[in-house]
């Protein structure tokens, strides 16, 4: 009788029966049941789940991690740096099916640090093909973004676009579709009729959280002008809540910067009531992001917050 051993490494996840269907299912199962940011066998269980052509863009790292067998490396090298300090937390998770985001907090004892957004798609045997993670930027440059964009596309000229042919999207990632593939670069108020009067706005450019209509309005005005184009990329099939990731292009540069975005919207009036935008750091790793993390394995941040003092990881 011939034997034959089987590397079951090799296979598709073998235990994807067990494993919940739909997106936002198993990824609340990965990160809050498996650990899978915190614990060797999690971050191993995370790895069975993907597609063995996983391609997983961490956008602290230099390049994307693309395979099953790196990508179980690439957990568990995560899981090592913490060094069994502080936990990883679920804010707040798109409902997708497809595909889905989530919005979460490393926490430390009696503190909460480091926020970041992961958007994951899977294929059609529900595992894991594409990962897009990025965590907040430890410095904060506010309008100096803003002034920088203005300088060097200063004298660009306008697009010209057809016709807009308005709609209202009552689902979210509708939504999120009409306002950047047909509303962007048209006339805001068009954007504003989606947005709740309670909106609370996080762009990780900045350190406050913009509250109302009036300052998320100015916000949207402000990076409205010709010169930078900012192309959304996947999105998932989020109802009442949406992550999609996108990239922004200035001028003819060959570079482009990549982001994230997270919607939440009212189940009631479906309006806009919570966006949370992080785009990537242009040098990988950040400096000051990897010195925080060496410095403070737990919370990843120079200084953490009262635990529960942002709400949803506001």
């Amino acid at each position: 009788m011939k034997l034959i051993c089987i590397n079951l490494a090799f296979l598709p996840f073998a235990a994807s029966f067990s494993m919940p269907q739909g997106a936002s299912s198993l990824i609340q199962t990965l990160v809050n049941d498996e650990k899978c940011f915190t614990t060797d066998q999690g971050a191993q269980t995370f790895a069975d789940a993907c597609a063995t052509n996983i391609v997983y863009e961490d956008c602290f790292e230099p390049q994307p991690i693309v395979g099953r067998m790196n990508v179980a490396q690439h957990m568990k090298g995560k899981v090592d740096q913490r060094k069994g300090k502080g936990d990883f937390r679920l804010d707040r998770i798109s409902d997708g099916k497809t595909a889905c985001g989530f919005a979460w907090t490393w926490t430390c004892g009696d503190e909460e640090g480091l926020r970041g957004t992961t958007f994951v798609e899977l294929n059609d045997r529900n595992e894991i093909q594409y990962v897009r993670e990025i965590p907040e930027p430890i410095y904060k440059p506010g309008d100096l973004t803003l002034d920088l964009l203005k300088a060097v596309t200063e004298g660009a000229e306008p697009k010209v676009l057809p016709p807009l042919v308005e709609r209202e999207p009552k689902e979210a990632n509708d939504l999120v579709k009409y306002l950047f593939n047909e509303v962007q670069g048209r006339d805001v108020e068009e954007s504003m009729k989606f947005f709740s009067e309670s909106i609370r706005y996080r762009d990780f450019n900045y350190e406050d959280i913009l509250k109302g209509k009036a300052e998320v309005q100015k916000f949207i005005e402000d990076f409205s002008f010709p010169g930078i184009e900012f192309r959304a990329q996947r999105f998932d099939d989020g109802i009442l809540s949406t992550c999609f990731t996108w990239e922004v292009a200035v001028m003819d540069a060959p570079d482009t910067i990549k982001g994230i975005s997270f919607y939440e919207l009212d189940a009631d009036t479906r309006q806009i009531t919570y966006v949370r935008d992080v785009p990537e750091s242009a040098i990988k790793p950040p400096i000051l992001g990897k010195i925080a993390r060496q410095l403070r394995p737990g919370l990843g941040t120079f200084q953490g917050v009262k635990i529960g003092s942002r709400p949803g990881g506001l």
